[in-house]
């Protein structure tokens, strides 16, 4: 069990980091060929980030496991909203496997009810060392092109016209070591004809690689943003009987 944990401590920090870039588009690509700049794409990024406030979502997590080639599927909610002047509050909700990892800014549980235990750990501790790159996003000081260097894939865009993006983080880090976004053409065009984000969550897939060759990939579905989430939902009380371990 101890293994579990430590094995999701390493993977929080990327998830909370590209729960902040990352979420489905409901709108189709604009497939027009026109040539757009990485500073465009880059730009309807970073915009739409500085209007976040909260956000809630269902989500699809896969993650291969490099060593042993064996992948791990999950599924459920997720809510994180960010306050003003403090680091941002999260609840990951699985459906399956069955857990919670809900965090106030400044605790955070990790909850397995089927097996009725809890971790407990501070935020700060999460995100010491390398893993701060998701702490910088989650107390609002992320900047895409400061944190990380930005290319287009290989392949420019997708077979329907998306853009394909690379970012290598400017300082390493154990658990985010490349990510690559698809990101929608289509919000990437209004931002150009209008000046103005539309889109503030304009991304289609990621890929999250960490330092050990691990890949896992999320996808965001039915986001809804800027909804007033209230602050009650991001705090636990442990239940009764329920063994507390510290790391």
């Amino acid at each position: 069990m101890k293994l579990f944990f430590t094995q999701l401590t390493r993977l929080l920090p990327c998830l909370v980091c590209s729960l902040l870039l990352l979420a489905m588009t409901t709108l189709p690509a604009l497939a027009t060929g026109k040539a757009v700049a990485l500073k465009d794409v880059v730009a309807a990024l970073e915009k739409g980030y500085t209007t976040l406030q909260d956000v809630q979502a269902d989500f699809n997590q896969s993650t291969v496991i490099a060593a042993i080639n064996k992948e791990q599927r999950g599924n459920g909610e997720v809510l994180l909203k960010r306050p003003a002047s403090t680091a941002a509050m999260f609840r990951f909700n699985y459906f399956k496997p069955k857990q919670q990892i809900i965090s106030n800014g400044k605790q955070v549980w990790f909850y397995l009810p089927e097996n009725r235990q809890v971790m407990v750990s501070q935020v700060s501790e999460m995100f010491k060392g390398g893993n701060n790159i998701a702490l910088s996003y989650l107390t609002g000081l992320g900047h895409v092109s400061r944190d990380f260097i930005i290319t287009f894939a290989k392949e420019q865009r997708d077979k329907v016209g998306n853009f394909q993006l690379e970012l290598v983080p400017r300082k390493p880090s154990p658990v985010l070591a490349k990510l690559q976004l698809t990101v929608s053409a289509e919000a990437v065009e209004r931002f150009l004809q209008d000046g103005v984000v539309r889109d503030i969550f304009p991304i289609i897939s990621s890929v999250i690689f960490d330092a050990t060759g691990n890949e896992t990939r999320i996808d965001y579905s039915r986001a809804k943003v800027n909804k007033g989430i209230d602050n009650g939902k991001f705090s636990f009380k442990i239940p009764e009987g329920v063994e507390i371990i510290k790391p």
